[in-house]
């Protein structure tokens, strides 16, 4: 069994509240739901800056590399946010 953590650290310049923050991030975890992963995001209170993270879990390693090509070209490609920092870990 193969657990996948991906990370992105992001920023959203146009997020003048926590609500318009909110209003991205949804939507950029709505798009995430098609690859049947969990994600999850970091509970802070800046406006314009936030971690998303993404698990997966699989018994094989080319599908968790895929998932995770997929998840990262889908968050790239995203021109509402921009990605910071990108991480990915095996556990």
């Amino acid at each position: 069994m193969v657990v996948g953590l991906l990370t992105f650290e992001l920023y959203i310049p146009e997020a003048g509240s926590l609500k318009s923050k909110r209003f991205v991030i949804r939507s950029i975890k709505d798009r995430l739901k098609k690859f049947n992963v969990s994600v999850a995001e970091d509970a802070n209170n800046l406006w314009q800056r936030t971690t998303l993270s993404v698990a997966c879990v699989t018994t094989d390693t080319s599908h968790l590399y895929s998932t995770f090509e997929r998840i990262k070209n889908t968050v790239l490609s995203d021109t509402s946010v921009e990605v910071l920092r990108m991480e990915m870990e095996l556990l």
